[in-house]
């Protein structure tokens, strides 16, 4: 076993509000977010539509749940469809946000998403009592203001708090579960298949599984040096995490070695042509890279996907590129994403577009070409369109794809978060 007594050993609490857009849009509604039949659909018009959320009873009465379509929702008269309200689920959050620093200081509160937060209770025992002490008094109090439900959970790190929100707290009675270090071998070793390990995407669990590897403690007891010479240093993390370690501190990216920008945007229709199709890859690559240089970063490798419409059975493609020099000039990630587009796309109907830049550097230390004179003037044409789009809005320069019929961005400039306001 390990020695935890070296790491650092924190009351922290993650706290997850339940089915927070159904549960919001019930409450708006006079209704009670546990026991209503409500479902969040991202266009209400639109059959196809997507689900954003379904509140607890519709999952459980109707088997509906994030991700379903509007078609598949039944024709019953219990049943509540409403648009999202994005402008109001982010209002909410932030205020739930504020709720937390009465017990905490802002320091001390890592936002997640829009319905997660992680929160360090380290030294306010004498003020509040225990974690779960302070766990109890916010359920409460967002109960009270808010008329909402949520679910906590508590660890001596952020990543034991989330794993035990997701495995325990979410089926407890109470919305309340705590777990330590002496709890990881008959709590967290367990957990198969590897993916409903949180930090292990599909990818990952099917390297592992070729390893041998089926749950996480196979994962704890396999050779460290084997690990960290088939994922690097994400090796070692993984290894970690097994034994339920995780230096991360409050405030900071949780899986350090996974940083990535990426857009994924599921279009309003069915996308045949080829032209159109360039068009929307086209209008991504502008918004993934105007990400880039908002952090002053520039990629080295660049993933492009395409998923395939119901009519084509799904499926689809994603793919990887490691260029020589890193960039975040729109113009040259496209030429990769074309080049992608080439090799794999064979004509299918399109339903959604992915793109995302890794393996990311500070663009102060990429080189220039000597041999590319212009390389300078494209990057700095970049930052002076970021400019201005922030001072005057994201349409006050579009490209002349946008204003054909297969481009999507004027249509999204009038979203908040994807969604309807």
């Amino acid at each position: 076993m390990f020695d935890y007594s070296q790491f650092p050993n924190r009351p922290i609490i993650c706290v997850d509000m339940k089915s927070f857009y159904a549960s919001v849009s019930a409450v708006m509604l006079g209704l009670d977010p546990l026991t209503c039949h409500l479902a969040v659909v991202g266009n209400t018009d639109r059959q196809g539509s997507v689900v954003l959320a379904a509140s607890p009873a519709m999952k459980k009465d109707f088997k509906i749940k994030t991700g379903s379509r509007l078609f598949e929702i039944p024709d019953d008269p219990r049943i509540v469809i409403v648009d999202p309200s994005m402008s109001i689920f982010i209002r909410v959050s932030t205020e739930i946000t504020k709720l937390f620093y009465r017990y905490v200081p802002p320091s001390a509160v890592h936002v997640y998403s829009i319905d997660e937060s992680f929160l360090d209770c380290s030294g306010l025992e004498k003020i509040w009592g225990s974690a779960e002490e302070i766990a109890k008094k916010i359920q409460a109090d967002i109960y009270h203001d808010f008329g909402l439900y949520c679910t906590i959970g508590i660890g001596p790190n952020m990543l034991l708090s989330k794993l035990c929100l997701d495995i325990a707290a979410k089926n407890s009675l109470t919305g309340i579960a705590e777990w330590t270090f002496e709890d990881v071998p008959k709590k967290l070793w367990p957990i198969s298949p590897l993916s409903e390990m949180w930090g292990i995407g599909s990818r990952v669990e099917k390297t592992l599984n070729s390893m041998g590897i089926f749950s996480v403690g196979q994962l704890a007891r396999y050779d460290l040096e084997l690990l960290e010479k088939k994922f690097g240093i994400m090796g070692n993390q993984l290894y970690h995490h097994a034994w339920g370690i995780d230096l991360s501190e409050v405030g900071a990216p949780i899986m350090k070695g996974q940083v990535s920008l990426g857009k994924s945007q599921v279009l309003l229709r069915d996308y045949k042509d080829r032209k159109e199709i360039e068009a929307v890859i086209l209008e991504i690559c502008e918004e993934v890279c105007k990400r880039a240089r908002t952090n002053n970063q520039a990629a080295r490798t660049v993933s492009f996907g395409l998923g395939y419409s119901r009519d084509e059975f799904g499926g689809g493609f994603y793919r990887s590129r490691t260029i020589e020099t890193p960039t975040n000039v729109t113009m040259d990630i496209y030429k990769v994403c074309l080049d992608l587009l080439n090799e794999f796309y064979r004509g299918q109907t399109v339903r959604q577009v992915s793109i995302s830049l890794t393996k990311l550097e500070k663009d102060t230390e990429v080189q220039l070409d000597l041999f590319d004179t212009n390389s300078w003037k494209k990057k700095k044409l970049g930052y002076v369109v970021d400019e201005i789009r922030n001072k005057y809005g994201s349409t006050a320069l579009l490209r002349a794809v946008s204003y054909a019929p297969g481009g999507t961005a004027i249509h999204r400039s009038g979203l908040v978060g994807g969604h309807k306001g």
